[in-house]
């Protein structure tokens, strides 16, 4: 599938759509969605040539009230019909046709788009599980009535497909991971290799009309699990939650759907278990873990059935952690070994209001954004370089790199302790303790920026962490001006930087290290959903068309933001083979090629790679290519205009560096988004004249000039 960034498209925050009006049902069974008053029946028929789950149907969302104005829960829902091949031009094979009629507006155009949707039976809500992304939506024009209706193929328009997984809106994401085999057993295995399953189950069993918390029975012989598993295969007892595992491998790097007897879990494998649930809070989960006694074994018969575990939602203190689980013997009930996993949970975002279906930019890339150049904390690490006269991550440093031809702009945010989201790379800060003109050992105190509130932040002199270990401080120009202030709001950075200016923002969390220790001294008192929440508060709120990228080193924050949100484009971090900076102990970054599998795994945008890994080795940059991903680079390698050369001829789509004034080798001293941006005005000024009687011609110098 294509990935591609939109040109400038500006769109007003949608609100709240009404439900659609629905007719009386047909003869036939078939609903009619919407008002015959003053509009026009079509009829919608798509091929499907995917297999759908149980409680999966495709729905159409759009333009119109019928369907939905964009919001998905507005969707107008469609019937299976016969089998049957349908033209397009995408070379598809046979499958099943979905048909819904819907009364459209006449007089005006209607745009529409198809998805996959999750039919909650108890709540009749609609989960938005896969959406058509091309950039121009489906089309009927205003008074069109030849036929009355359209005959489509799912995710294909022009030839082309473009499919994206659906982004979180009243359900929730559960990842249980099984990183490098984490099981101990009492007796020993034989070496066997351990097949995992999980499927949530309901907690909550009807009763006279009142749901009970009912205790669970002890489970039977699992071998015929389909009796345990969820709703859309028809198990009892089970929840309504669609399972799905990915292996973070070469080969099945794609979220798919389990098999009857689980995933491989090898000494070398990185299983995340992907589950989609309705009911949190209600919902547990059965591990079930399986063994063939050799391969020969495995292709004439079920496996082993070694033993179980249950995993109540109680023991998901927080939205991340680690659980470890004593496993029960299948058969004789005992105590069999232990397991440990980690776990991470991604709510849907509480600003849900600014998210509707009309455009994705969430994996969309132009072929023309190459190379692109990205000022690194604005102007650069002003505590590194001794010649730096202006403060990084300052509204003064962005600007000055945007003044200087950056296309975007790098910078780090995190919360404050009042949870505003500022500008800020360290964790930690300096605070003086006296006022005195030469500083002493205990002169000052460290503390971690997030014991600070905004107006804390605003009103302390505080120092840098150079600053504070050094004893030595530092004086940048004009650094008693606003916009020169350290702890800028994201909020006031959106409204102060040029629109055509794109954003790399980072994320900043605090991760463990290798050796077991912290990035930052202290645990996080800040929920990582409340986190992201508060940074997507401010920028869906705010950013409107401009070029968005988040960033993050932690592969789990880059999930959430995905899964939260469905506008804007996530890459991920990465060190990656490096002599300069110590492993993190999740090990999805810490290698190229497990960073390109996690990105894959996810639906990223793509990768920010450690240039000091992409000089060792170069041909990773292929790793990143093949797979589709837009690849980004950072480090103090880049600080050279030979390898920033060396970086955009090896192909690579943005490099992010100190210094634009110095380095950049631009002549035009702006961004490629403005320049597209007049590009395009000046096709609109063309075809204005054209309408109206006028000509263009270009001069000898290349201008373009109306003439009368």
């Amino acid at each position: 599938m294509e990935r591609w960034l939109t040109a400038h498209v500006c769109e007003e925050d949608a609100m709240a759509a009404p439900a659609p009006s629905v007719c009386p049902a047909t003869a036939a069974g078939q609903r009619i969605y919407g008002d015959i008053t003053a509009n026009r029946l079509w009829t919608f028929r798509v091929l499907m040539n995917e297999d759908l789950a149980a409680n999966e149907q495709l729905a159409i969302v759009g333009s119109c009230e019928a369907l939905g104005n964009w919001q998905h829960s507005g969707a107008a829902v469609m019937s299976r019909q016969e089998t049957q091949n349908i033209q397009d031009g995408s070379d598809s094979g046979s499958g099943d046709v979905w048909m819904a009629q819907v009364y459209i507006p006449r007089q005006c155009a209607t745009e529409y788009r198809y998805m996959v949707c999750g039919v909650d039976a108890a709540s009749e809500q609609l989960l938005v599980r896969r959406w058509e992304v091309q950039l121009q939506p489906r089309r009927i024009a205003e008074l069109d009535e030849p036929a009355g209706q359209c005959e489509d193929t799912f995710g294909y328009v022009n030839g082309r497909e473009k499919v994206d997984r659906g982004w979180l809106t009243k359900e929730t994401l559960v990842q249980l991971k099984f990183f490098y085999a984490p099981f101990t057993w009492k007796q020993r295995m034989k070496r066997r290799l351990v097949h995992v399953k999980v499927t949530p189950m309901n907690l909550t069993i009807p009763s006279n009309g009142a749901a009970e918390i009912t205790p669970l029975s002890p489970l039977e012989d699992s071998l015929s699990n389909d009796t345990h598993d969820t709703r859309e295969n028809g198990g009892e007892g089970s929840a309504f939650a669609f399972s799905e595992v990915v292996t973070l491998s070469a080969n099945e790097c794609e979220v798919r759907a389990q098999e009857q007897f689980g995933t491989a879990c090898s000494s070398t494998d990185l299983v995340i278990f992907h589950l989609t649930v309705a009911d949190l809070d209600n919902t547990a989960y059965l591990v079930d873990l399986y063994s063939y006694s050799s391969k020969v074994a495995r292709e004439d018969g079920p496996p082993l059935h070694l033993g179980y575990h249950y995993v109540l939602p109680n023991l998901f203190k927080r939205s991340e952690g680690n659980l470890e689980l004593a496993i029960t013997c299948a058969k004789g009930h005992r105590p069999l070994g232990m397991m440990r996993l980690g776990y991470l949970i991604v709510k849907p975002s509480s600003h849900s209001a600014h998210m509707d279906m009309r455009v994705s930019y969430a994996r969309y890339w132009n072929n023309k954004w190459t190379g692109l150049d990205v000022g690194h904390r604005g102007s650069g690490t002003s505590f590194k370089a001794k010649d730096a006269v202006i403060r990084e991550n300052t509204i003064t440093s962005l600007k000055y790199a945007a003044d200087h031809g950056a296309d975007m702009v790098e910078f780090d945010v995190q919360l404050s302790k009042d949870l505003v989201p500022v500008v800020y790379h360290d964790f930690m800060i300096y605070v003086s303790l006296k006022s005195k003109c030469s500083m002493q050992e205990h002169d000052f105190l460290a503390l971690p920026v997030r014991e600070l509130t905004l107006e804390q932040l605003k009103k302390l002199k505080v120092y840098h962490t150079a600053e504070g270990l050094s004893r030595e401080t530092r004086s940048f120009h004009n650094d008693d001006l606003l916009e020169h202030q350290p702890f800028p709001q994201l909020a006031d950075v959106l409204d102060a930087l040029d629109v055509h200016i794109g954003f790399n923002i980072e994320i900043k969390w605090s991760q463990r290290l290798q050796d077991g220790s912290m990035e930052e001294e202290f645990e996080h008192v800040v929920d990582r959903n409340l986190y992201i929440d508060c940074i997507l508060d401010v920028v869906l709120r705010k950013a409107g068309s401009r070029r968005v990228v988040f960033s993050c080193f932690d592969p789990d924050i880059c999930t959430m933001l995905r899964y939260k949100q469905n506008r804007y484009p996530v890459m991920f971090l990465t060190i990656g083979s490096s002599s300069k900076y110590q492993k993190y102990m999740d090990p999805r970054g810490n290698a190229m090629e497990t960073a390109v599998w996690h990105a894959v795994a996810m639906q990223l945008l793509g990768i920010v790679a450690h240039t000091e890994d992409l000089l060792r080795d170069p041909s990773q940059v292929n790793l990143a290519k093949e797979r589709g991903l837009v690849l980004f680079c950072w480090g103090d390698d880049n600080n050279s205009k030979d390898t920033i050369k060396l970086l955009k001829d090896l192909g690579l789509h943005a490099i992010i560096y100190d210094k634009m004034d110095v380095l950049t080798s631009k002549e035009v001293k702006q961004s490629v988004f403005l320049l597209q941006a007049k590009d395009s005005q000046k096709e609109m000024l063309k075809l204005q004249a054209l309408e109206t009687g006028h000509v263009w011609h270009t001069t000898d110098s290349g201008n373009e000039e109306q003439q009368a």
